[in-house]
């Protein structure tokens, strides 16, 4: 057996290929590297990613597909061929060579109706929300149960051949998200373009270049942005009348900038239509007392969080070691914001991939958090876990995490193998 990094869940037994094809009869498990899987063309039954950032925008697209996959080491490629038949086990982050009966691709069912709460064992309310890309996504979130839409990607909605969006295309795509979501309320996150993220339309732009560049808001002032943005505010203007949404505000690094650009966002806007911060900085997260001073309410996006914290580009697979989603040091920091939350840590959302890491949403219920975003494929699976969560456990294990001395500690509570985790670049030269 292989012990792999888990990513999406599911289980599926099939044959490895490397190339395809991916149709016929029997199930195929596409074996790829990190770099090929934008290129993916074909729909396998399962996917081993090598290499793969877990944190990249790449592979956070790819667990949009819901195709159960794991991520290896290119190490362990080594012991995987072309033609075996093996059981991939997404959630638990394994591989194994098929012996007998094999596992079922179907959704996990965590026994959730829509509209109907997420509880834990001791009936406190956790809100698992979905984040999605288009209608398609948005009918998947209301059939397994989320909470709300806690976030639409509105930079990934393109016209055709790459042309630029204008108001009529995004009062047809937000309609129809919307009513496919119905009667789940709708967040929209305005356009949160990066060099990573980088539409058709928007050609090269000066400042706009590596980690911590032009991005997100602060794009909104510069032209072509600013007008496609523009548009995107008339078409919620519009659609607002007919379905509750609220409206997100990417990469804001601070409460003035924020406020800087809600009154320019307003004037489009009715009141109706709550606007939202995306604190993605450690600065934007730790100004949680005069977020929660102002009533707004945050979303924490812990991808960009994480590579900011950690120091390292979460898109580029050498160093995704150094994003440790079992860093007591992460945790720590989480707790700080928490704390600087206070009760207005009901108005916080969690987004990216961190609480899909097994062991992690316990612990981080256990630091309060009762608000996720996550892709619509991992709900029922997460479902499943604040379902037998009780909460002065969650609490305790994490006063555990918070004391301990580094990751493989965290994991051994967690009792998670420590083989899972990509390597270092420093531990992989000893």
């Amino acid at each position: 057996m292989i012990q792999a990094m888990p990513f999406v869940p599911g289980q599926v037994q099939g044959t490895l290929s490397r190339h395809g094809p991916v149709s016929g009869p029997e199930p195929v498990i596409l074996l790829l590297h990190h770099d090929e899987v934008l290129a993916l063309e074909q729909m396998p039954a399962g996917l081993v990613v090598v290499g793969g950032a877990p944190l990249s925008h790449p592979m956070t697209q790819l667990q949009s597909l819901g195709l159960p996959t794991v991520i290896i080491s290119r190490r362990q490629a080594a012991e995987l061929k072309p033609g075996m038949q093996v059981l991939l086990d997404g959630e638990a982050g394994s591989i194994r060579l098929a012996t007998g009966e094999g596992f079922s691709a179907a959704l996990p069912d965590a026994g959730l109706q829509p509209a109907t709460p997420t509880r834990t064992a001791d009936g406190a309310l956790v809100e698992l929300r979905a984040s999605i890309t288009g209608e398609a996504g948005a009918a998947d979130a209301r059939r397994v149960g989320a909470a709300a839409v806690g976030m639409v990607r509105t930079e990934y909605l393109t016209p055709p051949h790459g042309r630029m969006p204008d108001v009529g295309f995004y009062r047809k795509a937000f309609a129809a998200i919307c009513q496919a979501a119905a009667p789940l309320p709708v967040t929209f996150r305005l356009l949160d373009i990066s060099v990573d993220k980088k539409p058709p339309w928007l050609g090269e732009m000066q400042g706009m270049t590596g980690l911590l560049g032009l991005q997100g808001s602060r794009l909104f002032g510069v032209r072509p942005v600013s007008t496609v943005l523009q548009a995107q505010l008339a078409a919620l203007e519009t659609v607002s009348r007919d379905y509750p949404l609220r409206v997100l505000m990417p990469y804001v690094a601070s409460p003035e900038e924020f406020r800087y650009w809600r009154i320019r966002v307003r004037a489009w806007l009715p009141d109706r239509v709550e606007i939202a911060a995306m604190a993605e900085t450690p600065a934007a997260a730790l100004a949680m007392p005069e977020w929660r001073r102002s009533g707004t309410r945050v979303s924490l996006g812990c991808n960009d969080l994480m590579q900011c914290l950690f120091g390292a580009d979460r898109d580029i697979p050498e160093v995704a070691g150094y994003l440790d989603p079992y860093s007591p040091t992460l945790f720590r920091f989480l707790a700080l914001v928490a704390e600087g939350a206070g009760e207005h840590l009901d108005k916080v959302q969690l987004c990216g991939l961190l609480q899909q890491m097994p062991g992690v949403l316990s612990v981080l219920l256990g630091l309060g958090f009762r608000n996720f975003s996550t892709s619509t494929r991992l709900i029922p699976s997460l479902a499943r876990v604040v379902h037998a969560t009780r909460l002065a456990e969650a609490e305790q294990l994490a006063s555990a995490v918070l004391e301990a001395g580094d990751s493989v500690s965290v994991r051994e509570l967690l009792g998670l193998p420590s083989e899972s985790r990509p390597v270092t670049p420093w531990q992989g030269s000893l």
